[in-house]
């Protein structure tokens, strides 16, 4: 019972509120399309972003890899350009590259473009290895 209350607490519990882009679901569509990606994108709604507490030798190995420890855990897919997901899935991302424009997290293999407002907060990497 203690994994599922980390679980509620890591997904539903107090977190700092952060802002994503306040673009509308159509324009930020439009911007990812005109820049011409060599790499998938998806836009999202309803966002964390989780900063995972990691011990060192997991951190190290981030590091090694060019990653920092936070993720995206997102309650709603707008749009996925790689059809990996469905509009209305939720999706958890692997580990941050970039973050830039202050609302595009870019992970090895996509950037998932933050909209509207979300919230961040600590996670611990077991329990959100629970969310899968």
């Amino acid at each position: 019972m203690d994994e599922l209350h980390a679980v509620s607490d890591m997904l539903y519990g107090p977190a700092q509120p952060m802002s994503g882009s306040a673009m509308t679901n159509e324009q930020a569509l439009a911007l990812m399309q005109s820049r011409r990606l060599m790499t998938g994108y998806c836009l999202v709604r309803d966002w964390q972003w989780l900063d995972l507490d990691v011990t060192d030798e997991q951190r190290a190995l981030l590091e090694k890899t060019r990653r920092q420890p936070a993720i995206i855990y997102a309650h709603t897919v707008i749009y996925d350009s790689a059809r990996r997901w469905d509009v209305g899935d939720f999706v958890r991302t692997s580990p941050l590259v970039s973050f830039d424009d202050g609302f595009l997290f870019r992970t090895l293999n996509s950037v998932y473009v933050l909209l509207g407002d979300g919230l961040r907060k600590r996670a611990d990497l077991e329990t959100v290895g629970r969310i899968f």
